[in-house]
C-alpha cells in the first residue's frame, strides 16, 4: 500500500525547492549588482516610503528563500516571498496587473508565481524532509 504521507511530504519537498532556488538567483544576482536596488529605492521615495525600505527584498529574495530550501520556519519563509512579491507587484507592476502577453499568457506569470507559491507554502508547511518540520 502507498504511503500518501511520503508522497505528500516529497511534493512539499519539490516545491520548496522549485521555488526556493528559483528566487534566490534573483536575490544572488541581486547581492552581486547592488545598483540593481537603485530603481527599487527610487519607486519607494516616489511614494513618499523610505529608501531604506529596498533592502527588504534581501529578506525574501535571500532569507526567505533559504528558510524553505532548508525547511526551517519554511511558513516564515513563505509570508517574506509573498511580501516581496506584494511590494513588487504595487510598486513595479500595478500598470501590468490587467495585461496580458502577445501570447496570451498574464504579463506578471512570473511574480504571480512567486506570490501565490510563497502562499501556498504558508499554508501546507516545510513537511517531514526539512531541517525543522511544521
Amino acid at each position: 500500500m502507498l504511503n500518501q504521507s511520503r508522497f505528500d511530504d516529497i511534493g512539499k519537498l519539490i516545491v520548496r525547492m522549485m521555488v526556493g532556488v528559483l528566487i534566490l538567483l534573483h536575490g544572488v544576482h541581486k547581492i552581486l549588482n547592488p545598483g540593481s536596488l537603485d530603481s527599487i529605492r527610487n519607486m519607494l521615495v516616489s511614494i513618499s516610503l523610505p529608501s531604506l525600505l529596498a533592502y527588504g527584498v534581501y529578506f525574501g529574495e535571500v532569507v526567505g528563500a533559504m528558510m524553505i530550501i532548508l525547511g526551517v520556519y519554511s511558513r516564515v519563509g513563505g509570508l517574506l516571498i509573498a511580501g516581496n512579491m506584494l511590494f513588487a507587484l504595487a510598486l513595479a507592476h500595478r500598470a501590468e496587473l490587467f495585461t496580458l502577453t502577445a501570447m496570451g499568457g498574464w504579463a506578471l506569470e512570473l511574480q504571480g508565481f512567486f506570490l501565490f507559491s510563497g502562499l501556498a507554502i504558508i499554508f501546507f508547511g516545510s513537511g517531514r524532509f526539512a531541517l525543522k518540520p511544521d
